[in-house]
């Protein structure tokens, strides 16, 4: 079975995951017959989200016929199946599918492989069915973007996967600090330490955003519009949104962000103080943060500067444009 969304019934024809923390873009859902309802309802929650989402019935081999078929399988399973069915057929976290379990009653999405190639992002969305996203990443355990998260968010993505073990745990430490960004042609040398991030397409601006809490979906869109048609810049030049950790669960900001197929970056306080704009803000005087909006725009942009200055927007969504 499969949704109507541009996807062949033959599993062939989707992309081999991704090896690069990138989100998933290809789905399984795997389910015993008995649960085919639920897969479809699963299917239909979710698939918009992805380039293809496809049903596949349960049977012994199911896994290990369709392995390098898809990002990420969607186990409608308990856990200790889906993890005896494919524990022989993994190999290397940068080219193994993702794998996510969910329980019937959609109570609990499961990230078991994966979990920064795809699971995490699958149990994410199947939050919005109900389940609850039981996450055991480090990073995100801890409330924090992982660098592979940030790779996705910068639409970039990760050369050398295997410095992620030294740089995950300077996020979880708060000494990464922000994504370094260098213009070519030039050479860098560095350390098994550091990770290393390729841009997918040309480098664009950055919209560092604050805001009032509960700002809506709507402010934000309005608030982004008019910065960048008054920067005269459109959605097309847009790298990604960038804002401060206290920010970064604005759900308004969250929903607008995907709307416009965007990331989000947030950086920590003690980053943004590095990067202060040159507009006053009231909440240095009130909490100690520096303006969020300049601030973050700085600390994201290619070349850490300013192309406009912070504007609020129907007194709800601050913008200022970074590049």
């Amino acid at each position: 079975m499969s949704t109507d969304n541009d996807t062949d019934s033959s599993s062939n024809s989707c992309k081999a995951p991704d090896s690069d923390g990138e989100v998933a873009e290809d789905i399984a859902i795997v389910a015993f017959e008995r649960k085919m309802d639920t897969a479809q309802q699963i299917a239909d929650g979710i698939g918009d989200r992805y380039d293809s989402i496809e049903i596949l019935a349960y049977h012994g081999d199911v896994f290990e016929e369709h392995w390098g078929g898809y990002d990420c399988f969607v186990g409608l399973m308990a856990s200790g199946i889906a993890m005896r069915k494919t524990a022989h057929l993994l190999d290397d976290k940068w080219d193994d599918p993702a794998i996510c379990v969910v329980d019937e009653e959609l109570t609990w999405a499961i990230p078991i492989t994966g979990g920064h190639h795809g699971a995490n992002q699958v149990a994410d969305d199947l939050a919005s069915m109900g389940a609850v996203p039981a996450m055991t990443t480090a990073s995100e355990a801890a409330g924090k973007q992982g660098v592979e998260k940030q790779a996705k968010a910068l639409d970039s993505h990760v050369v050398n996967g295997d410095s992620t073990v030294a740089t995950n745990l300077a996020v979880l430490d708060d000494e990464l600090g922000p994504v370094e960004r260098l213009d070519g042609p030039r050479a860098v040398l560095v350390d098994d330490d550091v990770t290393v991030l390729k841009r997918n397409g040309e480098d664009g601006v950055v919209l560092g955003t604050g805001s009032v809490a509960g700002a809506d979906v709507e402010q934000f869109h309005a608030a982004w519009d008019r910065a960048l048609d008054e920067a005269g810049r459109d959605r097309s030049d847009v790298d990604f949104v960038a804002t401060g950790t206290r920010k970064a669960d604005e759900e308004g900001m969250l929903a607008a962000a995907e709307a416009w197929d965007l990331g989000v970056v947030a950086f920590e306080k003690e980053t943004l103080e590095e990067f202060e704009g040159p507009t006053p803000s009231r909440s240095k005087e009130l909490i100690g943060w520096p303006g969020i909006a300049e601030a973050s725009a700085i600390a994201g942009g290619r070349d850490h500067d300013l192309l406009a200055e912070k504007t609020r927007y129907d007194e709800a969504v601050t913008v200022a444009i970074g590049e």
